[in-house]
């Protein structure tokens, strides 16, 4: 049975949608845990870096693609600032309600950063979801549902009690691992023989 790995992400973060393209190959279970970053981020006093050094943001869209040509995958960043992050995790949470979690996940990370679709209403996720093979009809009664947010609230808070403080973030039991660049950690932490 293969190990399970936690990834605690968000759809607004381009470091999140590089790592997500790389958990299939990892050979792990892999269990989705869309957070909203900047309120985990406010929780322990963090504050993201590309605001504090225009430099290092400047710097930033260099290093995404560059990561997105070794990585083999599309970046087109044209919406970043208009989609609704939120919105599209609160998909996720309510695709998982059919089983389908990581299908939307997949969908929607393509969607945002890889043809740079709109996401900023509910009918265009939910496009982007039905686009995808997945039923639009069911999760749209579900996108709005207070215990969705809920459910969101929940995963927001429990990254910060666990210590996370950017995205992405990567648990394999109790350790934890992050950004895009810490995969081979995660790959060598996934070939170390289960606990009994």
């Amino acid at each position: 049975m293969p190990q399970r790995l936690e990834f605690f992400f968000d759809f607004a973060s381009p470091y999140s949608y590089l790592a997500h393209s790389q958990l299939a190959d990892l050979g792990a279970e892999v269990i989705v845990r869309p957070m909203q970053v900047l309120k985990v981020m406010e929780a322990v006093g963090n504050q993201p870096t590309t605001i504090q050094s225009p430099a290092k943001g400047r710097y930033a869209f260099a290093d995404l693609t560059r990561w997105a040509q070794r990585y083999g995958v599309p970046l087109n960043p044209g919406r970043m600032r208009t989609n609704d992050s939120a919105a599209c995790a609160r998909a996720v949470l309510a695709a998982g309600r059919l089983g389908e979690a990581n299908a939307a996940t997949a969908a929607i990370f393509h969607a945002f950063w890889g043809v740079a679709e709109p996401l900023r209403t509910n009918a265009e996720i939910l496009n982007v979801l039905g686009k995808a093979g997945l039923d639009a009809a069911r999760l749209a009664a579900l996108l709005d549902d207070p215990s969705v947010a809920a459910d969101l609230d929940a995963n927001t808070r429990e990254a910060a009690d666990r210590g996370v403080f950017g995205a992405p973030t990567i648990f394999v039991g109790d350790d934890m691992y992050f950004g895009n660049d810490r995969l081979d950690f995660v790959r060598e932490r996934l070939a170390q023989p289960v606990a009994a």
